[in-house]
């Protein structure tokens, strides 16, 4: 093969012939697959070319500004590029929103007033939430300014309680959230199809329920994103698929004109909304990466997929299994063994480009109410769109994996998590047999 093997770099990165055997079979097999994910990714990167081309992007957007930020073009040319890609009224691009929680904090605050209610028709929201909310106590929170909040579970099979959640909307039920994403839970990721139903379902009740789709891990994953099925609102992290792995801290609000007015009056101070907020030389990592973005979406699908291939063979539980349609980038490994979770998350540390040498281990991290293990060697400091994996260490012991620039960066990180596992002895190499 032109003088090279492919397998050297992997046994010099200490993959077993076995492990890369299995691995490189399975993969094989995908290739179907994967051709209809790169058919997404070119109609989301048309999407996007054709967003930028259309606001008239230009090489001055990409200067950026300093100080009070006034008529700072490129933020607001960016903002208008992601309200035509989301199909919105509007859109706020900041850096000062620090992170995914800070944007849904954000949006959730500036557009509940005391004495509102607000309403997850799809369980427990991700766990950074519940503080935001006032499920458990924290200063600051929406319980704190009166603000109250009801929750609908999830039928068992992953459906929506449509009668319960008729039920719990009641007058002062101002605004809905609907968390896209699993988080560290084992129900099913929601396509943007069935998220148009419930929104569908929830406006013929009460057509002035404001609702918000919690979007982070999901953009680019499907041809149509949240807000053109009826979202008011879209929330998510530029750290994560918008960001294209390019961004290094950021999120966005994109939803109508009020709720964005109001989410930006919230960030700056009421009177100065949108019209201040310097870009710092920013901005030339915000455009280019929101342009990367499905590319590096589409291949954070394909080594989610690949995972769940991989480890579902092996006889783990994985959620999507190895044949369910994708919206999220996210593949869910349950292990029952706290060992199994902490040795993938080494092998994925291990693949990493950066703090390869470092070993993840379990710690009180602030927002979450037991020990988590979080393994991501990034460029930029916590991206979940680069190769990671974490999760809770407690039962069912299930790690989050997501992520990956490059499909090749991506396989390399599963195959290495494999490693370990054999490495540590709780995969058995004569389980790899072909």
């Amino acid at each position: 093969m032109n003088g090279f093997n492919i397998f050297d770099g992997y046994k010099d990165r200490g993959i077993s012939p076995e492990v890369y055997e299995f691995c490189e079979k399975i993969w094989k097999d995908l290739k179907p697959r994967f051709d209809m994910i790169d058919e997404v990714s070119e109609y989301n990167q048309m999407k996007v070319l054709g967003a930028m081309q259309e606001c008239n992007v230009a090489e001055s957007c990409l200067l950026g500004t300093t100080g009070y930020g006034y008529n700072d073009l490129g933020r607001d040319t960016l903002e208008k590029v992601y309200a035509k890609v989301f199909h919105t009224e509007d859109a706020l691009v900041r850096p000062q929103i620090t992170c995914g929680t800070h944007a849904l904090a954000l949006a959730l605050m500036s557009n509940l007033r005391p004495g509102d209610e607000l309403l997850s028709p799809v369980g427990k929201p991700y766990d950074t939430l519940e503080e935001v909310i006032g499920i458990r106590p924290s200063k600051g929170s929406l319980k704190e300014y009166g603000v109250t909040y009801s929750q609908v579970d999830l039928l068992e099979n992953g459906d929506f309680d449509y009668e319960n959640i008729k039920k719990a909307i009641n007058d002062r039920t101002k605004l809905v959230t609907i968390q896209r994403s699993k988080g560290y839970q084992t129900r099913p990721t929601l396509s943007v199809k069935r998220i148009g139903e419930l929104i569908s379902f929830i406006k013929n009740i009460k057509p002035d329920i404001v609702c918000m789709v919690d979007n982070c891990y999901g953009e680019f994953t499907e041809p149509l994103e949240p807000t053109d099925v009826g979202a008011d609102a879209v929330v998510g992290s530029l750290i994560k698929n918008p960001g294209g792995g390019l961004a290094p801290i950021g999120g966005y609000i994109a939803g109508t004109k009020e709720f964005v007015e109001n989410a930006a009056y919230r960030l700056t101070s009421p009177g100065l909304g949108k019209e201040v907020g310097a870009s710092l030389g920013i901005l030339p990592q915000f455009f280019q990466g929101f342009f990367l973005a499905p590319t590096v979406t589409a291949n954070a699908l394909k080594g989610a997929i690949f995972a769940a291939n991989i480890y579902e063979k092996l006889g783990f539980s994985v959620l999507p299994n190895s044949t369910e349609s994708r919206h999220d980038i996210i593949q869910a490994v349950t292990f029952n063994n706290p060992d199994a979770m902490i040795a993938f998350c080494k092998g994925i540390q291990f693949a990493a480009p950066v703090d390869s040498f470092v070993t993840p281990e379990p710690w009180d991290m602030p927002g979450y109410d037991s020990k988590v293990i979080m393994a991501a060697g990034a460029f930029v400091s916590g991206s979940s769109i680069e190769l990671s994996a974490d999760g809770p260490i407690k039962p069912p012991y299930s790690v989050y994996f997501q992520g990956g620039l490059t499909w090749q960066h991506a396989k390399f990180g599963i195959i290495r998590s494999l490693q370990e596992l054999v490495n540590s002895r709780i995969v058995d190499t004569g389980n790899l047999l072909c």
